[in-house]
């Protein structure tokens, strides 16, 4: 699964129509800056700003939840894998849904009723404030960064397509004018008109999903079985399709490669920043439940659709086709949309993972601004005492840097092998952040070393393990492939540098001079359990 950029749909055919594209691309960028603008909180008030003032309930946080997670990956990804890959590919869909399991026992609850805007808020709790909310801002900020540059150039490749430009000038343009709109979202609605951008990219996300499901059903008699012999009639892997092993253990993997990249999604996935970010936008703990729950039902019926698309391209388009396609994997739902509507029904689904992308970027763009400005800025800088006015400015201002930051990585990143961002963004998460919250929500004796170890300690072994992996050289679907320099034989770190987080946390721990303080611990265990002192 990844958000490889795709030049082309099927080569020397005229797949698109720029027109209609292009005007359902303005309908909906038009619909939601108006929606954005009317929803959002332009006054100074952190709490506005940060978290729409925790106005929103667990229903509507947990539809926006999918929205903010469902990106692009996992509408045109996912489907491309099942097409090519069959039974492999929906092991990512295990593993997503899988992973909010972990949010609703362990994080969820304990997190909205102990932090108050941003993770830093509860690993600083009972520590340290200025080098724990650093450490948290620079975790925050590289996941993000990872996750936003796999987008934008997604964008850029998935828009550029549909609009006809194949030039580097023209490319860079339409990831510009992406980076420009999710801008603007966040400048404009803060997390409340961000907020309902995500529903009503998840409503028309589900929807999408569903009309296509219901309409390949009918086309095999509502017989799911029928679907699944056509699939398997045009698939070279034949009826070994829908068994176990058709991607991993084969083409220089390993089954240890589908073992660390199922940890990294089951774990990356659960602590996620702009995931966490989201149990502040409801007003208690019964409410962040519900949003887990709202989302995980959410998930559940779209990965469901995915599945019926996914077989229903390998039925109709064929492996061969979605593989001769620049975009090999990626291009299997708008190819099948090509398939079945021909170029209205491919500028229509094309919109659609298009909103996932620019949806997913302004939830991510507002989450790290909202770090820098709360955990750096408010809290390290000026040690507490800055002003909310102040405060939600510098978050305005970081939040342009992190555009611009995000457009250039994007253009640079254009037409390159982006999948080890994605992966990268669910391996530090699941170290760095993962370890070092269940640490301090449950371990008494955990202290600031511990989590300065377990926050950095997470983060250096994900970026040297990927570094030196077949990700960036020494295969022929590396970034670098005509050099070796790899030394580490996983794809994914994350088997290594999740456990290898929680044992630098442990470590840190008893080795550090500065002792857990027992009534801190107390008094965040009260917190989290009761929601007593939420805000203060």
């Amino acid at each position: 699964m990844t958000l490889a950029t795709t030049t082309s749909l099927a080569e020397g055919t005229s797949a698109s129509n720029p027109l209609i594209n292009t005007g359902v691309f303005a309908l909906f960028v038009a619909i939601t800056l108006f929606v954005v603008y009317r929803a959002g909180n332009r006054r100074s008030s952190t709490s506005g700003y940060y978290t729409a003032d925790s106005a929103f309930t667990g229903r509507q946080n947990g539809v926006a939840l999918s929205g903010d997670f469902l990106s692009a990956a996992s509408f045109l990804g996912i489907a491309g894998a099942i097409a090519i890959n069959g039974y492999d590919g929906f092991l990512y869909s295990i593993g997503f849904l899988v992973a909010w399991l972990v949010d609703l026992l362990l994080l969820a609850e304990l997190l909205r009723n102990t932090g108050r805007f941003t993770m830093g808020d509860v690993l600083s709790f009972r520590m340290k404030q200025r080098p724990v909310r650093a450490a948290s801002a620079t975790s925050t900020l590289v996941i993000s960064f990872f996750y936003m540059l796999a987008q934008m150039a997604g964008a850029g490749g998935l828009v550029a397509l549909l609009l006809d430009v194949h030039s580097k000038w023209g490319q860079a343009l339409v990831i510009t004018v992406v980076g420009l709109v999710m801008i603007s979202y966040v400048l404009l609605g803060g997390m409340k008109g961000t907020t309902w951008v995500q529903i009503i990219k998840a409503t028309i996300l589900l929807t999408a999903a569903s009309l296509i499901t219901v309409f390949l059903m009918g086309k095999y008699g509502f017989n799911f079985s029928s679907l699944l012999r056509a699939a398997t009639d045009h698939s070279p892997m034949g009826k070994d399709l829908l068994s176990p092993g058709g991607s991993y253990g084969k083409n220089g993997t390993t089954k240890l490669d589908f073992v660390s990249l199922s940890l990294a999604l089951v774990l990356g996935v659960a602590s996620l920043p702009h995931v966490l970010m989201r149990f502040y936008t409801v007003p208690n703990a019964r409410e962040a439940r519900r949003s887990v729950v709202w989302a995980t039902a959410c998930m559940f019926v779209f990965y469901l659709c995915t599945l019926v698309i996914g077989f229903g391209a390998a039925a109709i388009v064929g492996p061969d086709e979605i593989k001769a396609a620049p975009g090999g994997e990626n291009s299997a739902a708008p190819l099948l949309a090509l398939h079945v509507g021909g170029t209205v029904l491919l500028g229509i689904i094309s919109a659609v993972a298009f909103a996932t992308i620019l949806a997913v970027v302004a939830g991510l763009t507002l989450t790290a601004s909202a770090s820098f400005a709360h955990d750096v800025y408010a809290n390290v800088i000026k040690r507490g005492k800055a002003e909310p006015e102040d405060e939600v400015r510098v978050a305005r201002l970081t939040a342009v840097v992190i555009g611009v930051f995000a457009i250039v990585g994007g253009i640079l990143a254009n037409g390159q092998n982006i999948a080890f961002l994605v992966a990268l963004a669910l391996a530090v998460a699941a170290s760095a952040n993962l370890s070092t919250l269940l640490y301090s929500l449950f371990w008494k004796r955990f202290n600031t070393t511990g989590t300065l170890w377990s926050i950095y300690g997470g983060l250096i072994a994900c970026v040297v393990l990927v570094l030196f992996s077949p990700v960036v050289s020494g295969s022929p679907d590396s970034i670098f492939p005509s050099v070796d320099f790899h030394w580490f034989p996983l794809k994914n770190p994350g088997l290594v540098s999740i456990p290898v987080s929680f044992l630098c946390g442990a470590i840190g721990t008893f080795v550090g001079r500065s002792k857990g303080d027992p009534a801190k611990h107390a008094e965040m265990e009260v917190r989290s359990l009761t929601g007593i002192g939420f805000g203060s």
